[in-house]
C-alpha cells in the first residue's frame, strides 16, 4: 500500500496544502464542500498523519491530564467517563490519576503531567482549594476546577453542581413528609461540596423556623471506621426523636440504611432517608433510595468546552459554572 503524503493528499482533492492543513486541525477557513471533499481523499487513500510531527510543530500532545480523588466513588467515575468520551471525540487522549485523596500523590502527578506535556488539566473535587503553577514548565498548561475551589479564581474557571440546592431541596422534603428533628450525616473532609450542602441545610432547617444545634443535628460518621454503626447509635440514644436524615452522599445513606435494619429501626417508618449523588444501587436498595442527582453530562460538557477554550486562547478566566441538580424521590422518604 502506498505511503501517501500531504502533497498527495492535496493534489488528490484539487486544493492546496495548506488547505489539507486547515481541513486537518479544523482550524482556519474552508467551506462544507471542501472539508468534505478532503475527508474522503483521506479515507480512500488511507493517509496516516504523523501525529509525533504535528505536535511538534504546534506545540501540543493533544493530551488532557484529569485528576480525580477517588475512581471508586460513582459521581468521579461518571464525570471521568463522560470527560474521557467527550475529549476523545474532540480528538484528545486523557491520562487519569487516581490521588487516593493523597496531597503527596497528587503533586507527584501534577510533575509526571507536566513531564508529559500536557495540553490542560481537569481537577475533580478534593479536601483542599487547588492551586497549580505550571510556569516552570515548558508551557503554561490550563486547568479547569470541578468541584474544588482554586486558590486563585482569577487562573481559571470553577464548574460545580448546585449542592447548596440539592441540600436545601432534600431537607425542606423531609420535613413536608413530617419529619421536625432532620439531621445532616457527613463526613470529616471539609470539600467545597460538603461546605455547601451544610449551608443548604442549616438555611432550610432556618426557613422552618428549627434552630440548628450541632449536637442535635449533625451526624458525623467516618465509612470506613469500624465504629460506624456504634457511632451512629450513641447518636440516635442521645437524640431518640431524630425521624429525618440527609447524608450528604448515597455511601453514607446506603450503609446507614444497612445499619438501621440491622437494629430494627425500619426506614422511612422511623427514620426518613436522603442520599446525594443518585447512584445505581440506590434503585435497588429496600426500600429505595431518594437521592440528589448531579447532571454530570452538562458538567462534564462545560468542563471540556471551557478548557479547549482556555487551551486555544479564547476563554474568559475567573468565571464560574454552577449545574443545577435535580432531587429523585423514591421509597426512602415518602410517609
Amino acid at each position: 500500500m502506498k505511503n501517501y503524503s500531504i502533497k498527495d493528499i492535496a493534489e488528490i482533492a484539487g486544493v492546496s496544502v495548506a488547505t489539507v492543513s486547515r481541513v486537518i486541525n479544523d482550524n482556519g477557513r474552508f467551506s462544507e464542500e471542501t472539508r468534505k471533499k478532503v475527508l474522503k481523499v483521506i479515507e480512500e487513500t488511507g493517509y496516516k498523519m504523523n501525529y509525533s510531527a504535528k505536535n511538534l510543530r504546534m506545540n501540543k500532545s493533544f493530551t488532557i491530564g484529569i485528576l480525580v480523588p477517588d475512581i471508586s466513588n460513582y459521581f468521579f467515575s461518571d464525570v471521568v467517563q463522560q470527560l474521557e468520551e467527550i475529549l476523545f471525540a474532540k480528538g484528545y487522549s486523557t491520562i487519569i490519576c487516581n490521588t487516593s485523596r493523597s496531597s503527596e500523590k497528587e503533586l507527584a502527578y501534577l510533575r509526571i503531567l507536566e513531564g508529559k506535556g500536557v495540553d490542560g488539566l481537569i481537577v475533580i473535587s478534593g479536601a483542599e482549594a487547588f492551586e497549580f503553577d505550571s510556569s516552570g514548565a515548558e508551557k503554561k498548561i490550563p486547568y479547569i476546577c470541578i468541584d474544588r475551589e482554586p486558590k486563585k479564581k482569577e487562573d481559571t474557571i470553577f464548574i460545580s453542581s448546585n449542592h447548596y440546592q440539592g441540600a436545601f431541596e432534600s431537607t425542606e422534603e423531609l420535613i413536608h413528609q413530617g419529619c421536625q428533628h432532620p439531621v445532616i450525616a457527613m463526613h470529616n473532609q471539609k470539600s467545597t461540596s460538603a461546605k455547601e450542602r451544610l449551608n443548604g441545610f442549616k438555611d432550610a432547617l432556618k426557613k422552618n423556623n428549627i434552630s440548628f444545634n450541632t449536637k442535635q443535628h449533625l451526624l458525623a460518621l467516618d465509612i470506613e471506621d469500624s465504629n460506624f454503626e456504634e457511632d451512629l447509635l450513641a447518636f440516635l440514644k442521645k437524640n431518640p426523636n431524630t425521624d429525618g436524615i440527609f447524608s450528604i452522599n448515597d455511601l453514607i445513606a446506603l450503609e446507614l440504611m444497612l445499619r438501621l435494619k440491622k437494629n430494627h429501626i425500619p426506614v422511612p417508618q422511623k427514620i426518613k432517608l436522603i442520599g446525594f449523588d443518585d447512584t445505581a444501587f440506590g434503585k435497588y436498595t429496600t426500600p429505595t433510595l431518594s437521592s440528589v442527582k448531579q447532571n454530570t453530562d452538562l458538567i462534564a460538557t462545560h468542563a471540556v468546552e471551557s478548557l479547549l477554550e482556555l487551551i486555544n486562547k479564547k476563554g474568559e478566566l475567573g468565571r464560574q459554572i454552577v449545574v443545577p441538580v435535580s432531587l429523585v424521590l423514591r421509597e426512602s422518604s415518602k410517609v
